[in-house]
């Protein structure tokens, strides 16, 4: 045809939907999939998961607060011992939960199981997927976290009204360590790295201001620790549930909300590199 090109026989096809690509919007599928299988296989893992942190308030807040008393806080405020550790034990609680969850649990499913392969060849996208993970991972806290709230509600451990805000400061907690620790395990390709996990675990635990006050330490270990993700939630849930609220609480929470963007940038970027592309 006279005047017709090439072009102009091409009819145009539908616009790319990158946005619909990565997000589909239905990441409750996913956490509802998790948490039925958790149910009938897992649901061990979870109870002892819960009895954990409750035997550690037994065992140190009650007995060794015993010989202990009180402690004086970084803010000068003076606290029960058992009353000082608790919280910590919570975000503690909270991250242990979030990490099994987001690292071995998606290690399994990405590595042996070929779950996600299956999943994405639907109309999930990577999103989907990682938030349907991390879902999962804060059903979790938040069944830690009422728990445990309670059981410091029944020995007096919450010295504030205050302490109603630690359930949503341990699930900000736990949805930061789900989405990175969902980050790091995308990267994950045999169970001897998955072991670093637990080796970087270990000291969070011991140091981040979880038994003692953190002025007991150096000053320039002090400020290593203040960069440990732990920290800030043992520091943000230990205000809440003592009552020594400041507006300086408020970059415990923007480290986390910069904990949790990060997180959940690397994951849908590595879950569509490793499985899309």
């Amino acid at each position: 045809m006279i005047g017709v090109t090439q072009r102009d026989l091409v009819q145009p096809g539908p616009r790319p939907r990158p946005v619909r690509s990565l997000y589909a919007g239905n990441a409750r599928a996913v956490m509802l999939r998790g948490w039925r299988a958790t149910r009938s296989t897992n649901w061990l893992v979870v109870v002892s998961g819960f009895f954990e942190p409750i035997f550690y308030l037994l065992a140190m807040g009650i007995g060794l607060g015993a010989l202990v008393g009180t402690v004086t806080t970084a803010s000068g405020q003076e606290v029960p011992y058992a009353a000082f550790i608790a919280p910590a034990l919570l975000a503690v609680a909270a991250m242990n939960g979030a990490i099994y969850d987001s690292t071995w649990n998606v290690f399994f499913k990405m590595q042996f199981a070929k779950l996600y392969e299956g999943m994405l060849s639907t109309s999930l996208g990577p999103l989907d997927v990682a938030l349907g993970e991390i879902l999962l991972a804060l059903l979790r806290g938040a069944l830690y976290a009422v728990g445990f709230q309670l059981v410091m509600q029944v020995l007096g451990l919450n010295l504030s009204w205050w302490a109603l805000l630690a359930i949503p400061a341990v699930l900000l907690i736990a949805f930061g360590f789900a989405s990175v620790g969902m980050a790091i395990t995308s990267y994950m390709k045999t169970f001897q790295q998955m072991d670093w996990i637990n080796f970087v675990m270990l000291p969070m635990f011991l140091f981040s201001a979880t038994f003692y006050p953190i002025t007991v330490y150096p000053e320039w270990l002090q400020r290593f620790i203040e960069a440990l993700p732990l920290w800030h939630g043992v520091e943000l849930v230990r205000g809440l549930t003592t009552g020594d609220v400041s507006w300086g609480m408020l970059w415990h929470v923007l480290y986390y909300l910069v904990m949790i963007a990060i997180g959940l940038v690397f994951t849908t970027r590595r879950l569509r590199a490793l499985f899309l592309d």
